[in-house]
């Protein structure tokens, strides 16, 4: 027969002092008082018959015994807490968590989410605008919008077209700098947040697309979030490289021009992901086919453009 397992809270109250080293630090985390934390660890021991921790006057330490334990522990209330989340998303339909970047989120998704919102009245959005690995199995998230070059085989993924950059620029600007050429000399934005991609995609990369030579000195402001990026070329800090959908609403809206009509495409798209199985989820599915039907919707914002692709110019 089976080893009989000790009572959970005995070994919650391990799992938390073994993590801590401190049955004071423990006690506070689990929200007991100290004595009664010490009775659940005194408890597992004696159903162990062993000690699993040398007492010290201000600090503890594992015992052999105590060091077995406690990587099991851990990884068992992990998988116990990551359960119990998932089981609650299949219950709580009502909410929908979707995180994407902060960049995409505020110059994007955030103006065009009313239209899904007024459609479902019924479902609360939530959002995380966040660029941080994400895990599904830790992450309170329903759905994500990532952008990259990634594949993602463990997820569900409903890959979008691939994105392109395009200088941008006030219209000032753009009737001082009105050729690539001119663009040499004009103060140029830096997007940090596409420096992982590869083949890299900047501006010695646009320059080299329209048969410029970037200079090997020019510098500029740099900036970790597109948003920021092209906030700052809003008003009018100097040029920045942009996203279709990071530049769209400010091009159609007058605060940015694309003076060039040329713009390059790069090896990297967003992709629609969630838990292999949560597509068949109502709310789900509804966030889907809105997302692609609003960027088949917004295509035609490519068509004033000759799109010169990246993999092509990488490979000649």
């Amino acid at each position: 027969m089976p080893d009989r397992l000790p009572p959970l809270t005995a070994l919650r109250a391990f799992e938390a002092a073994a993590r801590h080293l401190s049955f004071a630090k423990a006690a506070d985390e689990l929200n007991v008082t100290p004595a009664a934390l010490s009775f659940q660890i005194k408890s597992l021991e004696e159903h162990l018959g062993s000690p699993l921790f040398i007492r010290r006057n201000r600090a503890v330490d594992l015992t052999e015994a105590g060091i077995a334990l406690s990587p099991g522990t851990t990884e068992g209330f992990d998988w116990l807490a990551n359960a119990w989340r998932a089981a609650k998303r299949t219950v709580d339909v009502n909410t929908l968590t979707i995180t994407a970047g902060p960049a995409l989120t505020a110059k994007w998704l955030a103006p065009r989410i009313f239209d899904f919102a007024r459609a479902h009245p019924d479902i609360e959005l939530r959002f995380s605008a966040t660029l941080r690995n994400l895990d599904f199995d830790h992450d309170d998230v329903d759905v994500a919008i990532r952008f990259g070059q990634k594949d993602y085989p463990q997820l569900y993924s409903v890959p979008v077209r691939n994105e392109w950059i395009t200088p941008v620029m006030t219209p000032e600007m753009a009737a001082e700098f009105d050729t690539p050429e001119k663009l040499l000399k004009a103060p140029l934005i830096y997007d940090d947040s596409l420096d992982f991609l590869n083949p890299r995609c900047d501006w010695p990369t646009w320059f080299q697309a329209v048969g410029l030579e970037f200079p090997a000195d020019k510098r500029g402001a740099h900036f970790s979030n597109a948003d920021h990026a092209i906030d700052a070329a809003v008003a009018g800090v100097g040029v920045a490289l942009g996203r279709r959908p990071i530049i769209m609403q400010d091009v159609m809206e007058g605060r940015l021009v694309a003076p060039y009509n040329l713009a390059l495409e790069m090896d990297a798209r967003f992709s629609f992901l969630c838990r292999k199985g949560a597509e068949t989820r109502p709310d789900v599915a509804a966030l889907r086919d809105w997302f692609v039907a609003e960027i088949e919707k917004t295509a035609h914002f490519s068509d004033d453009f000759e799109i010169i692709k990246l993999a092509e110019l990488t490979s000649s």
